[in-house]
């Protein structure tokens, strides 16, 4: 049912001009799912306190709960058409005051971290797109049919959700920066396998990926007590988004996957001066996928020692800087940065071998991200002790991954299962951190197993190339002119 109803919410939003893109879906159907989960949640929680003989006051006024404008019921449970509104009425109702009146929930909120905020955050960030307030009332018709109350739906509807950003990832260029492969996540979790009571950060969140795998993996490791749950509900995952759609998103995945009020807060975490980090701010355990290939303003680079443009490398110091002495890191960063000769890269090298113990690098082949032609690996650290000895671990799954043949989770076993031990094979070896060189820091891939090797060029040794190959065509040239 739950699928039979997100198929039939995109098929009128396609026929929405301003909804084009499962960018634009996914926004749209976010922030509706939103407002019903929190009517149920409110409801839970009235219940709850009328069992207990208490009062309890809503978040939300009367004429704003979605029973009230969305899906008022009459006597038999269903649809009252007399008190719904639709056409230009709800389309306006939506955007001149409902929007507006959850927007001003951001300066009532006591904290960041509380539901006001979020919800003050998300409807002052976002814009509903539906100009038919009969499309706008066909698509309420079907979020209404959804349900959020047993863990048995919300697991359901989190499965439905990914699939959502699945597609956004697969959807071009823009919807990549939302989507790591989830097997590849799974695997990266297993290697840092966090535990109860570790705080989990992942400073450029994107849909929340690495937080709801976390959680299910922590979830998963045994009985938990009722105070297990509710300091995995409250004290455990933390992170940090700039992007209003990633934000909103992410929000609501973590809804979905079971944390309530997730500790997200929207901002820009570069602007954050690493000076300024104090041991209450640090965390035990680093999950993350950067962005790579964006630019950073100067007054952003001051805020870090190793001044670069690169996106990715900004945040790599930042994570560094955010663990705890002992804590446990697995960052996603394109393979060029293991060579690249750029001041920035060999400083960032430097720093990461002499005080972290970077003890695993998983190298990921071409196409393990959907509409992304980049390269990558993921590096493995804990922070406090200089390395010793990286263990790399080159990814071949025997077939070209892409859209319609992605990785899985059997993909990731071999790794998983051989990095317990730093094993050697055909696709693993290790390097002892003494032969590295000191002056680049050089940690290219190069499998003496026979495997593909991963090199890249210095720019002077390309150009020295062409040079060359230049003289050899005008020597040829002038040998040929010499023969007519």
């Amino acid at each position: 049912m739950f699928e039979q109803a997100f198929k039939n919410i995109d098929d009128v939003l396609r026929k929405e001009a301003g909804c084009t893109t499962e960018l634009d879906y996914t926004e749209q159907t976010s922030w509706l799912l939103f407002l019903k989960y929190l009517d149920g949640l409110e409801q839970d929680r009235a219940d709850q306190a009328k069992l207990e003989g208490k009062k309890y006051t809503f978040i939300l006024d009367n004429p704003y709960r979605w029973e009230s404008w969305a899906a008022p019921k009459g006597r038999d449970g269903k649809l009252d058409h007399n008190k719904a509104l639709t056409g230009d009425d709800l389309r306006d109702f939506v955007n001149q005051k409902l929007f507006p009146y959850l927007n001003g929930f951001k300066q009532k909120a006591s904290g960041p971290n509380t539901i006001e905020y979020k919800i003050g955050e998300i409807f002052g960030e976002i814009k509903n797109k539906i100009s038919s307030g009969y499309n706008l009332r066909e698509i309420i018709d079907h979020i209404d049919e959804l349900r959020f109350r047993s863990q048995i739906e919300k697991h359901e509807l989190s499965h439905l959700y990914e699939a959502k950003i699945k597609n956004m990832g697969n959807a071009g260029r823009n919807g990549g920066e939302y989507y790591t492969p989830r097997p590849l996540i799974r695997a990266m979790v297993q290697v840092v396998k966090p535990k109860l009571g570790d705080t989990i950060y992942d400073g450029a969140c994107g849909s929340a990926g690495f937080l709801c795998e976390s959680f299910e993996y922590l979830k998963s490791q045994g009985k938990l007590t009722t105070k297990d749950l509710t300091r995995l509900q409250t004290r455990t995952f933390y992170g940090k988004e700039k992007k209003s759609l990633a934000y909103v998103i992410a929000i609501m995945n973590m809804i979905l996957h079971g944390i309530d009020a997730p500790n997200i807060l929207h901002t820009n975490t570069l602007t954050e001066n690493l000076a300024d980090i104090q041991e209450k701010d640090r965390y035990d355990v680093v999950l993350a996928n950067p962005p790579f290939g964006g630019k950073e303003r100067k007054e952003v680079q001051q805020n870090f020692p190793i001044r670069t443009g690169e996106t990715a490398f900004l945040f790599l110091q930042h994570f560094v800087k955010m663990l705890k002495a002992g804590g446990r890191g697995g960052v996603v960063i394109k393979n060029t940065f293991l060579s690249n000769t750029d001041n920035a890269c060999v400083s960032l090298r430097k720093l990461l071998l002499e005080s972290c113990n970077l003890h695993t690098v998983l190298d990921c082949p071409g196409g393990t991200f959907q509409g992304a032609g980049v390269k990558t690996v993921v590096l493995f650290f804990e922070k406090g002790a200089p390395t010793r000895k990286v263990w790399f671990y080159q990814l071949d799954p025997g077939r070209n991954l892409g859209k319609t043949n992605p990785l899985n989770d059997d993909d990731l076993a071999e790794f998983v299962k051989l990095q317990g031990t730093f094993a050697d094979s055909p696709k693993s070896w290790s390097v002892d951190a003494k032969r590295v060189d000191k002056d680049s820091f050089d940690l290219a891939v190069k499998n003496p197993n026979g495997g593909e090797e991963v090199t890249h060029r210095r720019p002077q040794e390309i150009m020295d190339e062409i040079a060359t190959l230049d003289a050899e065509s005008a020597k040829v040239l002038g040998n040929i002119r010499a023969l007519l």
